[in-house]
C-alpha cells in the first residue's frame, strides 16, 4: 500500500510539472477536498479544476527537490519541495503581477482512499512569497 501511495503522489507531481491538470484531477477521489494555504476548503473535483484554471492563468510554476513520504498503510502521504515560479497575472488582494519570479519552500499533506487522493493540504509562507514579488 505504501508503494502505491508513493507512486500516486509522484504521478500527481509529474503531472503538475508537465502542466497536465487533467492528469492531476484524474488521481482524485469523488469526495476530494483541497485545503488551501490561507484559503477556504474546496470540496469536489470541479472546484479543484476551477482552482487549477485560475492558477494556470496567474502563475507558472515548476517544483524541484521533491521528497515524498508515505505511511505503511498507504492512506497518508506528505511531500516537501521547492516552488520555482513566475507571477503572470495579478491575483485579487495580492501585489501586482509584473512577471516576477520566486523560489518558495512548500509542503503538502495527502489522505489517500482506495488508491486515489482524497485530500490535499498545502502549506507555504505567504509573507515570504509577498516579499519576493513586491
Amino acid at each position: 500500500m505504501r508503494d502505491q501511495a508513493l507512486d500516486t503522489i509522484h504521478r500527481y507531481y509529474a503531472a503538475f510539472n508537465a502542466g497536465d491538470t487533467a492528469a492531476m484531477e484524474a488521481l482524485l477521489s469523488d469526495d476530494f477536498e483541497h485545503h488551501v494555504n490561507e484559503g477556504n476548503i474546496r470540496k469536489g473535483v470541479e472546484k479543484f479544476r476551477e482552482f487549477n484554471a485560475h492558477m494556470t492563468r496567474s502563475y507558472r510554476e515548476n517544483l524541484t527537490d521533491i521528497v515524498v513520504m508515505a505511511d505503511d498503510s498507504g492512506t497518508r502521504a506528505a511531500a516537501e519541495f521547492v516552488v520555482n515560479g513566475t507571477y503572470l497575472a495579478t491575483d485579487e488582494g495580492l501585489p501586482e503581477a509584473k512577471g516576477q519570479t520566486y523560489v518558495l519552500p512548500a509542503g503538502t499533506f495527502f489522505t489517500l482512499k482506495g488508491g486515489r487522493i482524497q485530500r490535499v493540504t498545502t502549506y507555504y509562507n505567504l509573507s515570504d512569497w509577498i516579499r519576493q514579488v513586491s
